[in-house]
């Protein structure tokens, strides 16, 4: 409902944008990853800055000089993006489920009508905790913050306004109902500025910012005036999907389930196969299904250090959109920083990410200042002196 009555609005303001307003944006979505994200901020700089580094391999949009190829004809366009998903996704996940050395244990299972009957009779009762989610959700993914911090800071309001909020872990549906609410919410409102500004809210997003590029569709408040079939399907589409995926998943629980019986021993070569196929169909190149080698790699050492993915995929996609408004902008300006504060619209979205850049440190300063002040120490007599101390 967000999307289908602010998609509009939002396009049509976005058609005022230029080169400083699209840069402004992009910025607040990177800082957004820095002040919302919860991993360490520090974490997730790295990651964006190793996407940035990445984003400006190829030909210079600007100069149309070659940067950083080194000799590699493959990389004359710079690293595809779903080559770097599949191999930081994929093929990471699987290197670290090899090392963790998982065992599938699954066993049999059905859905009980009952059972599934009697949970949706309970959800009305928590009709404000989803309408909270719900709300918290959208922030989230359009800010953008992601689907998990969502999920968590969902989680925990429910958890502190709940009468029930001690049995949360313990099988509450109110607890569950929060975060997945939240994720679900967050998931689908990320496409709200993908759609509108082109600028994706989530990785989820980004990837379908790719898949439409490659169909020759650029995302942004044009797409919405050459487009308007387009868009408007992809939007009726997600009504229809919701009803689907509900279907779907009743029907297919017990076939994803017998899987887990398959030896991960079989499984893992499936999926390196599947991946590698779909790495060499991008550009029918062998180089990509090296590149995805190396990016599993990447990715498997990133979740070993616990170091975020998301940031650097999406500096990866945004990287050289951003690169491009950034000098252009400088172009117009004739290399002067005021052009970021010469409107209101402008100056108000880059005060927005500056503050979202530095709230981890904001944040820990108003910690420290808003600490209760220490109480005083309870009264303890005073020792007695040597004089004082009974003769033994």
């Amino acid at each position: 409902m967000v999307i289908t009555f602010l998609s509009p609005v939002v396009a049509g303001f976005a058609l005022q944008f230029g080169p400083a307003e699209f840069f402004a944006v992009q910025l607040l979505t990177f800082c957004s990853f820095v002040g919302m994200g919860k991993e360490s901020p520090f974490k997730t700089i790295a990651a964006m800055m190793l996407g940035f580094a990445l984003a400006s391999v190829g030909l210079d949009q600007v100069t149309g000089q070659l940067r950083m190829t080194f000799g590699f004809t493959e990389l004359l366009h710079g690293f595809d993006f779903l080559i770097a998903v599949i191999g930081l996704f994929g093929i990471g996940e699987i290197l670290l489920t090899m090392e963790e050395g998982l065992a599938f244990k699954g066993t049999q299972a059905r859905i009980d009508p009952k059972v599934v009957l009697r949970t949706w009779k309970l959800l009305p009762r928590f009709w404000v905790t989803s309408l909270r989610s719900a709300l918290v959700g959208c922030w989230m993914g359009i800010t953008p913050g992601g689907a998990t911090p969502a999920s968590f800071m969902s989680y925990g309001l429910a958890k502190r306004f709940s009468k029930r909020g001690a049995q949360f872990g313990t099988g509450e549906i109110e607890g569950v109902v929060a975060p997945e609410t939240a994720a679900h919410a967050a998931g689908t409102s990320a496409l709200l500025p993908m759609l509108t500004l082109g600028i994706p809210g989530s990785p989820t997003a980004a990837v379908l910012l790719g898949g439409l590029l490659i169909w020759g569709l650029q995302p942004g408040p044009l797409l919405f005036v050459e487009q308007k079939d387009f868009v408007w399907g992809l939007i009726a589409s997600m009504y229809i999907a919701n009803l689907v995926g509900l279907i779907v998943v009743l029907t297919t629980v017990p076939l994803f389930a017998s899987i887990l019986r398959i030896p991960f021993s079989v499984i893992a070569p499936v999926i390196i196969i599947i991946c590698a196929v779909g790495a060499y169909t991008v550009n029918n190149s062998f180089f990509d299904v090296g590149a995805m080698l190396v990016f599993g790699v990447i990715g498997y050492v990133f979740k070993k250090l616990s170091y975020p993915l998301a940031p650097l995929v999406l500096a990866l996609v945004l990287g050289g959109l951003a690169e491009g408004s950034f000098r252009q902008a400088m172009l117009l300006s004739n290399g002067s920083l005021s052009i970021f504060w010469a409107n209101p619209l402008v100056g108000g979205i880059v005060a927005l990410a500056l503050l979202m850049l530095f709230w981890p440190l904001i944040a820990q300063l108003l910690a420290l200042t808003g600490r209760p002040a220490p109480t005083a120490p309870a009264y303890e007599p005073p020792a007695p002196s040597p004089d004082d101390r009974p003769s033994h």
